[in-house]
Parts: C-alpha cells; structure tokens; sequence
C-alpha cells in the first residue's frame, strides 16, 4: 500500500479529536520532519463510535488518566492543554465528514490541528453541527456548503471508506503512525525516532530509483 512518489516519504497519522495524545504528536511530528521532503496525511479512526458510550469528564476515569499521563507529558513538551468539560465526549463521526470535505477542498492538512486545538484548548462540543461549521469558516470553507455536506451525508461513505483502511492497517490506538508503511509508531512518538525513519526512507527510495549507488551495484 506504498504510495509515497519520487523521493517524498509518506507518513499517515491515525487521530481522533477526542485523543489528548494526537494533539500532543502534533509536535514531534513538525520537529522530526520540518525540513524534510515528507508528506503528513491525517487519517481517521473513532475511538468510540456510535452507538458506544463515550467518556465523562466527571467520572473517575479521565481525570485520573490526565492527572498521571496527560499532563505531565503536556508539561515536559510545553504544550497547553486542558481535560474539557463537555460531558459527555462527543461522538467525532460528523467532524470526520467534516474532515472529508476539507480535504477535497484542499484544507485536510490543517483542519485536524485546528479540530483538536477546538477541543482541547478551547472546550468547545465538536459534536455539534454549529460548532463545526465555524471552525470550517474559520478556514476558509464555504460554510453553508459544509453544513448542507454533513447534513445531507455527502462524505459519510468517504469516511466510511477511510475506516476501513484503517482496519487494513490494524489501527486499534491512536495515535498511529506508519512511514511509507515500513516503520510503524504507536503513541506519542519520540521526534528523533521518527526524523531517522523519515531519512532511512529517503535513503531506501533513493536506492530502489537508481539516485545512489548500493551494495550491489549503482
């Protein structure tokens, strides 16, 4: 499933709005590739989808999570980030379509940052329609277009589509990140680790294009 063209190293990235640890990836992400010819793509994955209960912030779970992981990590990485009050945690079905709307008018790759920031820094219900669709605005997306998208279902076979991919990939957290399908990091991932997969995929496609010189032959 290599799609990676030329010298550019794919890495796909398994999210959900709803997961503290994709927002703090987004920083290993842009530190282990910032000057590198390497392509994030932001993939779908619901945690707990419909109709699977989701998590309360009042309940003993979250904050104790928060309170010894989330937190603490947030802290080291210097990334604020707050346990949100919505109760409970909205389903991220919708933003996901939402998600495939963006992406097809060329605004996957900061529609995801954006729709976590939402959540996390700003405690707002990203499950509801409204609320999604001034974020879409926001950047720069026909918002009524948006709306009327997700309320008919435009996209939801798209997204459809894309859980399935990830069930090919065997994506059962998140966040999940595969390289050019060769090196696959589950978690918050350590910059240094990714940045030399990132270059020993670069290596490898220089290799296999003819762009180097092996130990076979040149």
């Amino acid at each position: 499933m290599n799609d990676a063209t030329n010298d550019r190293v794919s890495i796909k990235v398994w999210s959900d709005y709803v997961c503290p640890y994709c927002m703090l990836a987004e920083g290993p992400l842009h530190e282990a590739t910032h000057d590198l010819d390497a392509d994030i793509e932001w993939m779908p994955f619901e945690l707990r989808p419909y109709p699977k209960p989701t998590l309360r912030p009042e309940d003993d779970y979250l904050p104790s999570v928060w309170a010894s992981s989330v937190y603490p990590m947030a802290r080291r990485m210097g990334v604020d980030i707050t346990l949100p009050t919505v109760s409970p945690q909205p389903y991220t079905r919708l933003a996901f379509e939402g998600y495939q709307y963006a992406a097809e008018h060329g605004k996957a790759a900061e529609y995801t940052p954006r729709m976590l920031r939402a959540f996390f820094q700003e405690n707002q219900d990203i499950g509801r329609l409204e609320v999604l669709t001034a974020i879409a605005a926001e950047l720069g997306l026909d918002a009524d277009d948006y709306a009327r998208a997700l309320k008919d279902g435009t996209y939801r076979e798209t997204h459809q589509e894309a859980l399935r991919t990830a069930q090919a990939y065997r994506i059962s957290a998140v966040p999940t990140i595969i390289v050019n399908d060769r090196h696959r990091i589950e978690g918050v991932p350590n910059a240094a680790r990714l940045r030399k997969a990132v270059l020993d995929e670069q290596a490898f496609l220089a290799v296999s294009q003819g762009n180097a010189c092996g130990i076979d032959g040149c």
